[in-house]
């Protein structure tokens, strides 16, 4: 993947509200080494993000909320979804900070140690987001409960599951959030490696 040429040559914006939304025109060089025609585009652009999902090591469970999402009804089997705790970055947040208040916030839960698990990209194509995502050797052992912030009209309840459980959620098609879906791809792929580095507990 060898790094290419572009340029933003204007932007309007189209909407703003909670989120914004721009019209944005843009070339860029093409892989035979040319400069592509203007292309104009309608970006969604939500900014940073973070999410983390929660790991006891002892028991190999994971932590997931499920909450109303009302942007995927009609396209999917039900809009109440399975997905880690998240946010959006504010001013002078880091995603770590973010993952901290959101736990407490979503999930009750107070985390300390955090494992980078790389950067999701949900919808390249149209919305301009970056989520950051982290696993959390925890102690789950008691946590549970509805949570959410009521100003904010969050209605959160907390799931606590086996990590193969979860695996065969994501293949089944019950999981399909991509903030979901990738960091417990990801923990699937380490978690042998995270073990064996904290000689079989990874807090």
């Amino acid at each position: 993947m060898t790094p290419r040429r572009h340029r933003i040559e204007a932007r309007e914006a189209i909407w703003r509200g909670h989120f914004r939304a721009d019209r944005i025109t843009l070339r860029h060089e093409t892989f035979a080494g040319h400069e592509s025609a203007p292309l104009v585009l309608e970006v969604f652009d939500l900014g940073e993000a973070a999410c983390v999902l929660p790991w006891d090591p002892a028991s190999d469970r994971v932590l997931l909320i499920e909450q109303f999402r009302g942007a995927v009804a009609g396209i999917t089997e039900t809009p109440w979804l399975l997905e880690t705790i998240a946010g959006d970055l504010g001013p002078g947040e880091t995603p770590e900070g973010v993952a901290r208040r959101e736990a407490v916030e979503e999930a009750g839960l107070t985390i300390d140690r955090m494992i980078p698990a790389g950067a999701i990209l949900p919808c390249p194509g149209a919305v301009a987001t970056r989520v950051h995502a982290f696993i959390a050797p925890c102690d789950l052992s008691g946590a549970a409960g509805i949570h959410g912030l009521t100003e904010e009209g969050e209605d959160i309840l907390v799931h606590v599951l086996s990590l193969e459980e979860a695996l065969t959620m994501v293949d089944d098609g019950r999981i399909q959030a991509s903030h979901a879906t990738i960091p417990l791809l990801w923990l699937a792929r380490h978690r042998e490696r995270l073990l064996r580095e904290a000689g079989g507990v990874a807090i």
